[in-house]
């Protein structure tokens, strides 16, 4: 449903852009009057205005409902996060019950004090 709304979205975007390049400017009747140019030569002299003002706003409109429902859909994903789900940290291993473990050190320190300096034996 997804796919098939994109599709139409692009082609309904595409085929609006068309019809307002197809489309004459405010201007060209002024150059027609003035003999410049044909003015709608492609539907006839004064036809075409209306067909393609129609065909504009029914584009327009089908744009606006595939917006909406493409909107629509993508926000109704079931969760609102967009990280993805991650799996619980592993167990470690139980400790064994008869053995006293010591914590490990910290960083940058000895687990012990360091025993002082052995001289040897007078005679």
């Amino acid at each position: 449903m997804f796919g098939f709304l994109i599709t139409i979205h692009v082609l309904v975007s595409i085929t609006l852009i068309v019809i307002v390049l197809l489309q004459a400017g405010k201007g060209a009747d002024l150059g027609a009057t003035f003999g410049t140019g044909a003015s709608q030569s492609l539907f006839g002299a004064g036809g075409g205005g209306s067909f393609l003002g129609k065909l504009t706003a029914a584009a327009a409109v089908i744009f606006m409902i595939t917006s909406l429902s493409l909107a629509y859909l993508s926000g109704k994903s079931g969760s609102s996060s967009i990280m993805p789900a991650t799996k619980p940290a592993a167990k470690t291993a139980p400790k064994p019950s008869g053995a006293q473990q010591q914590s490990p050190p910290a960083q940058g320190k000895p687990a012990t004090p360091p025993a002082p300096p052995q001289q040897p034996p007078k005679k």
